[in-house]
């Protein structure tokens, strides 16, 4: 089976656990500390990093004092993670359409939405595109909003030739076992917001004020004061070890993922049937490759097919308005809803080869005939 995604693990990052190991200090410690150091140099602001990209959104939306019943704009179209991080504060995520060119958010459709209620908005860099950047910022200024910027995909994506997390509010990362660079678990927020900075080191440790330091000295705070909510949603020295090895190969590995996206645009190219979401490789780093179907093929049966062929498959994603818990009467995102029964995304991962990539697509145009 051509798997959809998996990680990409090198003897470095097997020694550097190996080492973490053997000195017996597993949790937070210094080398969550000389990671965070190196992704601060890598951003050029400061970072903090936790357990994952949902513990990050979480902690952000606590951080700018989010409270029941404020609304944050979301798209509709991303993981439940996103929505899941804005309910666990209280507030209400409220679904929004997306540019069908790019699926990420459409600001037209967002100005809709808005209430009085309305505190931030969280554009979704959907398979590593930011999309509008200068258009979500501007409606956030023009409207007072905080703007936390899902960037779970978009490791090592540039807009206007600035890394994605480098500028801007708040951009929260996700180190995930098949992202485009990995801790295993993990996850990071980045941005110039002290206030935010400071905030999220304490609730990432259950709350417990300035526990951060003696982490990285690998003590621990034995007298101390909580005056927030917080969380365990630190970062282990076992993930840190992972993550600055992933981090030093992270130029081979974005490059890999650049290339396949390419060849896989190369091949499809006038394919019948399929039409890919194109992106600019030059900027974008891909974390997944996705295809819209034309009206009227099964994408089910297609899934299948591909299957039996040895080709795993998957879509991104199930709308999150149509969930139980986030289900609103009445509520009408056209482009999401239709868009999402034709999507199907394709094996992307730096263990591909060319020969693989031949045979995805070979299989695929020969299903759709």
């Amino acid at each position: 089976m051509i798997r959809l995604s998996k990680s990409s693990i090198s003897q470095l990052e097997k020694k550097a656990v190996i080492q973490v190991l053997e000195s017996e200090y597993l949790g937070m410690g210094e080398y969550v500390d000389k990671f965070e150091r190196k992704l601060s140099i890598f951003f050029g602001r400061p970072v903090v990093c936790v357990s994952s990209g949902t513990s990050a959104l979480h902690l952000s939306l606590q951080a700018i004092g989010l409270k029941p019943n404020d609304e944050v704009l979301v798209q509709s179209m991303t993981y439940i993670a996103t929505f899941q991080a804005i309910s666990a504060t209280g507030a209400k995520p409220v679904s929004c359409d997306v540019n069908p060119d790019t699926l990420t958010i459409d600001c037209k459709d967002a100005k809709k939405r808005l209430t009085s209620n309305t505190r931030a908005i969280i554009p979704v860099h959907y398979a590593g595109d930011p999309g509008e950047l200068d258009t979500i910022y501007n409606f956030a200024k023009e409207h007072n909003l905080r703007v936390i910027e899902d960037a779970a995909h978009a490791f090592g994506s540039k807009y206007k030739g600035s890394f994605v997390g480098s500028f801007g509010d708040i951009a929260c990362f996700s180190f995930d076992g098949i992202k485009n660079i990995t801790s295993g678990e993990g996850g990071c927020i980045v941005t110039n917001d002290k206030n935010v900075i400071k905030k999220v080191r304490d609730i990432r440790l259950l709350g417990v004020e300035e526990d951060t330091e003696s982490r990285f000295l690998n003590k621990k705070s034995w007298k101390f004061d909580v005056c927030e909510q917080g969380w365990r949603y630190h970062m282990s020295n076992i993930m840190a070890a992972i993550g600055i090895k992933q981090l030093e190969r992270s130029s081979e590995l974005l490059a890999k993922r650049k290339n396949i996206a390419q060849k896989y645009d190369k091949l499809l190219e006038g394919a019948t049937k399929l039409k890919p979401i194109l992106h600019n490789y030059s900027n974008i780093v891909p974390h997944i490759y996705v295809v819209v179907l034309e009206k009227g093929v099964n994408r089910d049966n297609l899934r299948q097919q591909l299957s039996s062929n040895g080709i795993e498959t998957g879509v991104h994603y199930y709308p999150n308005h149509w969930l139980s818990l986030y289900r609103t009467k009445g509520v009408n995102i056209p482009v999401v809803e239709s868009i999402y029964q034709r999507l199907l995304s394709l094996p992307l991962h730096p263990s591909l080869k060319e020969s693989d990539l031949l045979y995805i697509c070979n299989t695929l145009k020969r299903c759709l005939l």
